[in-house]
């Protein structure tokens, strides 16, 4: 089978690393498609950012739509135009946000989060609460880390990030970690390593799940808000919804 995974940033570089994270994890027999999308931001922090990025996400969904992929993967996580990406696609689809808080919970009793900047601490915490696990997460803490600054794991990225982990552990009592970035693909394992606690990558974390969906049969309900979009016309936007 094929997993589509969808960077909705353009940044390339982003790409290759959260590929090879997919790759990771996939069966033997799945083929990870990793792709930025053509058109939209160099990277995703804010909802002006988001706004921005799902046109082009959408379009990339489409492509694999039409060459029949098993499920697609959303890889940013702030589950960026999610809802729309599974109102196009018959097939499964994930977003990282939403795979990592659902595979935090079922290792820890109460988790942190450790995003990038604090302008995306508000869209965080309210996917939380629609995915009912606001509970479950002790807080959502920003490392203040711009998004870009992930790709050359500049030092102090990386030193701002351990130190909100500690913090997590001593302040909110955090039992694990969800790294709120997809940038973060390829720090999860040392980070479990160095604060010995389970650290959660929602990259690997979707394209689990949405592969186990795939494996089970289990696509995208067509009825309520997942329904096909309605054929209409939409100018500049080319995109032609699946019958």
């Amino acid at each position: 089978m094929e997993i589509l995974v969808v960077n909705p940033n353009t940044t390339v570089s982003m790409t290759d690393k959260i590929r090879r994270a997919a790759e990771s994890v996939a069966g033997g027999a799945t083929r990870i498609v990793a792709v930025s999308s053509a058109t939209g931001p160099e990277s995703i922090e804010g909802f002006y950012d988001e706004a921005l990025a799902v046109p082009g996400l959408l379009a990339e969904i489409a492509r694999g739509e039409a060459r029949g992929v098993a499920g697609h993967v959303i890889a940013c996580f702030d589950d960026t135009g999610l809802d729309a990406a599974r109102a196009l696609a018959r097939a499964p689809g994930g977003g990282i946000g939403e795979a990592a808080f659902h595979l935090a919970s079922l290792v820890a009793g109460r988790f942190s989060v450790v995003t990038t900047l604090g302008r995306s601490i508000p869209a965080l915490e309210a996917n939380l609460l629609r995915y009912g696990l606001a509970a479950r997460c002790a807080r959502v803490r920003a490392a203040e880390v711009p998004v870009l600054a992930l790709e050359t794991r500049a030092l102090e990225a990386c030193r701002q990030i351990d130190a909100e982990i500690e913090a997590a552990m001593r302040e909110d009592r955090a039992e694990a970690i969800v790294l709120g970035c997809a940038g973060m693909a390829d720090l999860a394992a040392e980070l479990a390593a160095r604060h010995g606690l389970p650290v959660v990558d929602g990259v690997v974390a979707a394209v689990t799940l949405v592969e186990s969906l795939a494996r089970l049969g289990l696509a995208t309900s067509k009825r309520g808000g997942y329904a096909p979009p309605i054929p209409k016309r939409v100018t500049g936007f080319p995109i032609t919804p699946l019958s």
